[in-house]
């Protein structure tokens, strides 16, 4: 049976009154420095998943929706103190289980095992990240911002590897993207476009080839209102 996850988000947002504020709205006309955004859907997920995509562009409202439905599997800002990143790893696994996490999202580069987390590239950092997030044992995980900072290569060749080894665990993943070039990679279960406020349908495609998945839009089942109040 699948769940329909409705939502109705309104924030509002007013700086306090400095000469920059004040310059700004002085210059440009503004009425009000005053800023009202709301975002409103539903998102429908089967009942059995293990791979979900939020894309949308930047502003569409991404990661104000995913804190506000998914709060305990948000990944964000993880705290990394150690001299190596083995050390910052969960303390109750062993490093036969972190070598195959490590491996499972593609950060097969076992020197830089040996590095702090400071000195690693994006790209690195974010497949630490995942590693981390798995050995963790969360039954959800969500990333936001996903693969946002590496290139798309690299983005494509995560997604496909963090794709297989979510399944194998059994885990259920959220990727949280601007990004749509990553979705044929991720061969998601359900995927929902902020940029319509909508749930899209993935459409198999031919078994053999790379590209498996295309996109078609479904009819509306929520929609996108962001006001600024001036």
């Amino acid at each position: 049976m699948e769940t329909k996850m409705k939502f109705n988000i309104k924030r509002s947002v007013e700086p306090n009154n400095t000469f920059r504020v004040d310059s700004v709205i002085g210059t440009y006309d503004l009425q009000s420095k005053k800023i009202d955004e709301e975002f409103e859907g539903e998102i429908v997920i089967p009942e059995k998943w293990n791979v979900g995509v939020i894309v949308g562009k930047s502003g569409t409202g991404k990661s104000t929706i995913v804190k506000e439905l998914f709060p305990d599997a948000y990944v964000y800002d993880m705290e990394y103190k150690s001299a190596s990143i083995l050390d910052d790893m969960p303390k109750n696994v062993s490093m036969k289980d972190i070598a195959k996490a490590f491996m499972s999202v593609g950060f097969a580069s076992i020197p830089s095992w040996l590095k702090p987390y400071s000195v690693l590239s994006n790209g690195e950092k974010m497949r630490v990240d995942l590693a981390r997030s798995i050995l963790e044992g969360k039954e959800t995980v969500l990333f936001d911002e996903f693969t946002s900072v590496v290139d798309r290569h690299i983005a494509k060749v995560g997604s496909l590897a963090v794709s297989r080894e979510v399944r194998r665990k059994n885990i259920k993943f959220i990727a949280v993207s601007c990004h749509s070039d990553i979705i044929e990679y991720l061969e998601p279960d359900w995927v929902f476009s902020t940029d319509e406020m909508q749930n899209l349908t993935l459409k198999k495609k031919d078994q053999n080839s790379m590209s498996r998945y295309s996109i078609h839009q479904t009819k509306v089942s929520g929609t996108f209102l962001k006001s600024i109040t001036i």
